[in-house]
């Protein structure tokens, strides 16, 4: 089989993503599943999920990292960082919408977490995460969010 071909078609969705730091500063990720049929399987990368019917990126950030974390996002700092668009027309779908979310989470939410997707969970620190097999988009996204200070408009 060639590098990460599925044995279906995968379907993009809009999706809404969040880079969940720790008070050290290190990003909570996911060990994607295995599983040949979604993307990116065998990677790390950010948690957070497809927008189900009548949700807004909110909405389904908050659910997605509820069903995979446990985590209640009322409980921590959660800001729009950005927003990535991915034109599919070319292969006759439409355009998604990713949207990643900076979330800070208190340490005391550490000790309720409870990985509920993904092979595993773990705190990385940016130079390690930034060398690991990455899900691309995600590992831009954290890029983006580790040198914000450093991106100007000039």
């Amino acid at each position: 089989m060639r590098y990460l071909e599925p044995s279906r078609p995968l379907v993009p969705a809009d999706a809404a993503v969040g880079l969940i730091t720790d008070e050290a500063g290190e990003y909570l990720l996911q060990l994607r599943d295995s599983n040949a049929d979604i993307f990116f399987p065998d990677h790390w990368g950010c948690f957070g999920g497809a927008l189900e019917p009548g949700e807004n990126h909110e909405q389904a950030l908050a659910r997605e990292l509820m069903e995979e974390l446990n985590l209640d996002i009322s409980k921590c700092a959660v800001k729009k960082f950005t927003r990535y668009t991915f034109d599919f027309t070319s292969v006759g779908y439409y355009e998604i919408d990713r949207v990643f979310y900076d979330i800070v989470m208190p340490p005391a939410l550490k000790l309720e977490l409870k990985l509920g997707e993904g092979q595993k969970m773990a705190f990385l620190d940016s130079d390690s995460l930034l060398k690991a097999k990455m899900v691309p988009y995600d590992q831009f996204a954290i890029w983006m969010h580790v040198y914000r200070d450093k991106i100007s408009d000039a």
